[in-house]
């Protein structure tokens, strides 16, 4: 990989030229006209906290595409999506953490003190799978080189249609929105999501968790209707890419998150601009334009030196990214150190395992142990000593399972992601 200098970035076109008379070269030549006026996004006013940022409570559907297509042209404030299904309690604590400018509900708008830095286009609250949600601020300038670069890798281009089935609210859904902008064509949106439906949507391309995919595989659903599925949100296990490819699909993985403006490695390469390195610690570090600006109303340090430090351990290999787990993932089980992620793809490879998350329990003799939460595959039985032995088969005895528990489904977060902290306290006095 190469080294990363911020300056490499500054001449990039920020979106492919498009024929003169099409909606996407429109775009582009008012964006252009922006730069040549002296009023580029990230220059639009010179201090921060003085455009408004509108909290958007509302289910996904023209309103708020047409409102993400403001905050990135600069015709609009910046915006913050929030899930309607959102509990009250939730969509309060969030609003509480985020302090937009307005909240905008089908019911209305209702006005709130503070603003975010000029350059700000979109607001995402992170997930939360492993603790407390931050504020991601986006800039266009970085919405923009992850839709073109992304676009490009696939070999999509204009008319091209997207469908949206996952929240707009999260980074992976409003990507979907970004890159039909750039499409110049209005994305298909499904704000449930049915198999049957996605298949039949007509649309060239979709961005599904594995858990979605999945659920397409076990209602015969037609995974082959799309000329491209990006698949991320979560590790994909090795068996479920195998089955959906035997069917005819055609699968991009993804590997990103909030604050590098989603997917930046694509089947373990990075996207062209993006630069990747592993540090001392093992964790993966990520460079290039699609980074970052900040986080709502935090002044800790979002860079080391240009680089997006992640919680993510990893390895690279001829220019291929393997992301091995989270950091936090980490199980330390009588004294000897296990990857979850490593042994959940070990047990995924199991012919009674559905689905599988493995995580660390505070244990009076070994300190942690490890435990496996699975869905069993109708009809067939998996037990504890099944399971340790076909991980022993694989994997070093200490890093089999000590423990397991059988669940009708594993406990998701709105984006797709298994919800870690549910899954940590599951049974806990």
């Amino acid at each position: 990989m190469s080294s990363y200098s911020p300056d490499r970035f500054q001449s990039t076109p920020l979106v492919t030229p498009a024929p003169s008379s099409s909606p996407v070269r429109r775009h582009q030549q008012a964006v252009a006209s922006r730069h040549r006026a002296g009023t580029n996004l990230t220059t639009v006013l010179s201090r921060p906290g003085h455009r408004p940022v509108h909290a958007l409570v509302l289910p996904a559907g023209p309103a708020l595409y047409d409102a993400v297509r403001r905050a990135l042209t600069g015709d609009g404030p910046a915006v913050l999506p929030l899930s309607p299904d959102l509990p009250r309690p939730a969509l309060e604590a969030a609003l509480a953490a985020m302090r937009p400018t307005h909240v905008v509900t089908p019911d209305g708008v209702r006005r709130e003190p503070d603003g975010v830095p000029s350059d700000a286009a979109l607001i995402i609250a992170t997930s939360g799978s492993t603790g407390a949600p931050k504020g991601v601020e986006l800039t266009a300038d970085a919405l923009f080189a992850s839709a073109r670069a992304s676009l490009a890798r696939l070999g999509a281009g204009e008319g091209d249609r997207w469908l949206c089935c996952l929240p707009p609210s999260h980074i992976s859904g409003a990507q979907v929105l970004v890159r039909s902008l750039l499409c110049g064509a209005e994305p298909i949106v499904h704000p449930r999501f049915s198999p049957a439906a996605v298949a039949a949507s007509g649309a060239d391309h979709v961005s599904l968790v594995p858990t979605q995919l999945r659920r397409m595989l076990d209602s015969g659903a037609d995974v082959a209707a799309f000329r491209t599925i990006l698949l991320g949100g979560a590790a994909a296990p090795s068996g479920l890419l195998a089955e959906a490819r035997a069917s005819g699909a055609r699968i991009v993985t993804t590997y990103g998150m909030s604050e590098t403006s989603g997917g930046c490695v694509y089947d373990g390469v990075p996207l062209d601009g993006v630069d990747v390195a592993i540090g001392g610690d093992g964790r993966v570090r990520i460079a290039g334009p699609v980074l970052l600006s900040g986080y709502r109303l935090r002044d800790e340090p979002h860079l080391d030196g240009g680089w997006f430090v992640t919680s993510d351990l990893g390895s690279v290999e001829d220019g291929r990214l393997t992301v091995l787990g989270r950091a936090d993932d980490v199980i330390n089980t009588g004294g000897r150190k296990v990857v979850a992620g490593a042994v959940a793809e070990v047990l995924s490879g199991h012919p009674a395992v559905r689905d599988v998350v493995v995580v660390g329990r505070p244990d009076p003799e070994w300190g942690e142990i490890v435990v496996a939460v699975v869905t069993g595959r109708t009809g067939l039985k998996v037990g504890l000593d099944d399971l340790r032995a076909f991980a022993k088969e694989r994997l070093p005895a200490y890093a089999a399972p000590r423990a397991v528990e059988l669940v009708p489904r594993i406990p998701l977060l709105p984006n797709g992601k298994p919800d870690m902290v549910a899954l940590r306290n599951r049974n806990r006095d």
